[in-house]
């Protein structure tokens, strides 16, 4: 069978049935796509849903003959039909062939077989820009909470050198998009229409942008409408062609909880932002952090790095709170300090006793508190220094006596994600 064969035929499938129909898959396996077509129209379809499906399409017109043009328009807008075939193929999409879900019931739920082909518009190979890869995902209605979170996710994605993908909605997907962009970075999104109609159309200026410098992808032929099921449909896509998701914010019923459920039924990793407790719009996140044993917390960039990147180079630092010159003190030295009048003077003797040390520990260790600034010597005795009561001196940054406690993770002044349009 030659490629236009083939093409023509793949193209002529995803018209007749929705993408992801394992009937459909297990014929082509089995027949090739072109005798799969013949079997079809001939009415030869192993189930009676099928054979419905087929036959009421058909009646809307010849399916070689809307392949063709599909593969027409597809070339007038400068994009490409990409198959199992090319060597620019996602394979980690076939690893939707082990894809399970349990309990569900509703066709996006059993009808989850790999893609038979991706329109894709953009210059980078499909493969390549999905080999280092994270989906992030989350609600349309997003607080600003989620909004800064995604941003801030996906800039740092890009920022070092991770395809972000998503798809293309409101809220969490455009502020996830939007961070890659202005990162400079790369970003995939995987539509549930024609790549030639992005939707929604309030975000027509961001995928403009994503089609000059990232890939839109979609499974449907140019001028397909975004129906409702093939958001869900789609899902699975963006679950299986990263290395991970990221969930930042969902609502108690949510496409994006599904996506993640979709990711962790073939072992990638999930990853779930928590939000407020009072937030409806964290409580399907919550819901998926209770639920399923396998999905991690994460707080931002280095949790996600720490569960994506490669062993041992990508760890997230460990959480610590702001560094205080008292973290520099030992027992006896904290006792002094703690046994020092709020106001006023006092004597070593006197301090010593109050501390329970000797006097010459009581020395030593006032000596230690004087040099770090919070205490000073007076005539009348060792009094506080002016601030040092409220114990809030940060040490200073590298001071050598510091037990090999690094100072907290600084932001690089040209870390703001920014905006686009």
């Amino acid at each position: 069978m030659s490629r236009d064969e083939d093409l023509l035929a793949r193209v002529a499938l995803t018209w007749l049935t929705e993408p992801g129909t394992w009937s459909v898959h297990r014929l082509v396996d089995r027949l090739g796509p072109a005798g799969t077509l013949d079997l079809l129209l001939d009415g030869g379809a192993p189930d009676e849903p099928l054979r419905a499906t087929v036959a009421a399409r058909s009646r809307e017109g010849d399916a070689r003959a809307v392949a063709a043009d599909a593969l027409a328009r597809t070339e007038r807008l400068g994009a490409r039909l990409v198959t199992p075939g090319d060597e620019e193929w996602p394979v980690r999409v076939d690893d939707l062939r082990r894809l399970a879900l349990r309990g569900g019931d509703r066709r996006v739920d059993r009808e989850t077989a790999p893609p038979l082909c991706f329109w894709v518009r953009g210059a980078w190979p499909l493969q390549e820009a999905f080999e280092r890869s994270v989906s992030v995902v989350g609600a349309r209605a997003a607080t600003p909470y989620g909004l800064h979170v995604a941003t801030e996710i996906g800039y740092g994605l890009a920022d070092r050198d991770w395809t972000v993908v998503s798809g293309g909605a409101f809220g969490i997907d455009a502020a996830a998009h939007r961070g890659a962009l202005n990162a400079g970075g790369l970003t995939v999104a995987v539509l549930a229409c024609g790549v030639d109609r992005p939707y929604p159309v309030g975000n027509a200026a961001l995928f403009d942008r994503i089609a000059e410098t990232g890939l839109l992808v979609s499974e449907w032929m140019p001028g397909a409408a975004p129906l409702r099921p093939r958001f869900l449909i789609r899902n699975r896509v963006i679950a299986a062609a990263a290395l991970g998701t990221v969930l930042v914010e969902a609502a108690a019923r949510s496409g994006a909880t599904q996506t993640v459920n979709r990711a962790l039924a073939i072992g990638r990793r999930a990853m779930v932002v928590p939000g407020p407790v009072t937030s409806a719009m964290s409580v399907g996140a919550h819901e998926m952090l209770r639920e399923q044993p396998f999905a991690r917390l994460v707080t931002g960039l280095p949790h996600v790095l720490e569960e994506v990147g490669r062993i041992g180079a990508d760890l997230a630092p460990p959480a610590r709170a702001p560094h205080q010159a008292r973290d520099l003190l030992d027992d006896d030295a904290t006792l002094v300090l703690e046994s020092m009048p709020r106001r006023g003077a006092v004597g070593v003797d006197r301090l010593a006793a109050r501390a329970g040390v000797d006097v010459r520990t009581a020395l030593r260790k006032l000596s230690l508190l004087e040099e770090l600034g919070m205490v000073r010597r007076r005539d009348d005795g060792y009094a506080l220094a002016p601030g040092a009561a409220a114990r809030g001196a940060r040490a200073p940054v590298g001071d050598p006596r510091s037990p090999g406690v690094p100072p907290g993770p600084a932001r690089s002044p040209d870390a703001s994600p920014g905006t686009v349009p």
